[in-house]
């Protein structure tokens, strides 16, 4: 193999970046050519494909977003239309492809390489921690500092005012998000979509904590997991409790990686380019128990996400 090329894809995660310049440098080190892919497979159907060189990743270590930039590509669907994306890398020589993403991009990865024979490693960039096969997601960490830092912050003005801190955060179907958080930050009350709740009892907890003196609290809300509005109308009439709603949105998405995502991005991008050289095709990369894996992208999608009982009942313990 001589010649590979990266993508980002799906939602863009803190990390990104790094992961990019560790893929790009390590690559070349090894004696490859690199192609970056812009936008994604939108950039791949489009033939959005030019040279990267060690200079084209300098300076990006500690940025947010990436590069490369990132587009959904609903056509991708299309047999002819990941034809067209593998032969346009094939014109140019290109045998590997580095795919930085979720599970929406690993499955058009493992197409490309089912159908037309590209050899394809996957990274798991995604802020929202729902891959199984992965203890951690690339970007899910610096994701949770932000949302630490909007409790540390919403936690102070709630106590002088005595409300009620409904915070919202990402996370899709996956829980993790709000789980870490909650924890970390302290909240009262921690709601995600894997576990059945009953909001008229925790309404009712809130009323007799204001009773026995405990005039504020924090609820952080998992994406999925309810509506916040109905949520703030039923805690506000049943604990009288003045309920504020604080939705963070894309501000998670954003930001500095931390020095955790740095370093998984960078083990998650050295790794990518040993498999390439190795000849290895249609392997996720992730990390378990602190040591780089990969497997099968079709048993890693196989495998369902499920949340840390005991973290969340350890949580419910520290309330």
């Amino acid at each position: 193999m001589k010649k590979i090329a990266i993508l980002t894809s799906g939602g863009d995660a803190p990390g990104m970046n790094a992961c990019i310049r560790a893929c790009v440098r390590s690559a070349i080190n090894s004696g490859l050519e690199v192609f970056g892919v812009e936008r994604g497979y939108y950039g791949l159907v489009n033939n959005c494909i030019t040279p990267m060189t060690t200079h084209s990743v300098c300076d990006i270590v500690q940025r947010g977003g990436t590069i490369l930039k990132t587009a959904r590509c609903l056509e991708f669907k299309f047999p002819e239309t990941r034809k067209k994306a593998a032969d346009n890398l094939k014109a140019l020589g290109i045998e590997g492809l580095v795919v930085i993403g979720g599970d929406g991009s690993f499955t058009g990865a493992r197409y490309l390489s089912d159908e037309n024979g590209i050899n394809v490693v996957g990274i798991p960039g995604t802020i929202d921690n729902d891959l199984a096969y992965t203890d951690y997601t690339l970007g899910f960490d610096t994701a949770v500092n932000t949302v630490l830092w909007a409790i540390n912050n919403l936690r102070d003005t709630m106590t002088s005012h005595d409300r009620v801190s409904l915070i919202k955060v990402m996370g899709r179907r996956c829980g993790d998000i709000a789980l870490y958080s909650g924890i970390c930050g302290g909240a009262e009350y921690i709601l995600v979509p894997e576990v059945p709740y009953d909001i008229q009892a925790i309404a009712e907890d809130i009323k007799k904590s204001k009773e026995r003196g405990k005039t504020s609290n924090i609820i952080v809300l998992a994406e999925g997991a309810g509506n916040e509005q109905e949520i703030k109308t039923i805690v506000s009439v049943i604990s009288g409790a003045d309920v504020k709603v604080t939705t963070l949105g894309h501000i998670q998405r954003g930001g500095t990686p931390t020095m955790a995502d740095r370093m998984l991005a960078a083990r998650f991008g050295t790794r990518a380019t040993e498999l390439l050289l190795e000849g290895k095709t249609n392997r996720v990369i992730g990390i378990k128990n602190n040591k780089i894996v990969d497997l099968d992208i079709t048993e890693a999608l196989s495998q369902t996400k499920k949340i840390d009982k005991n973290l969340y009942d350890m949580a419910s313990k520290l309330c």
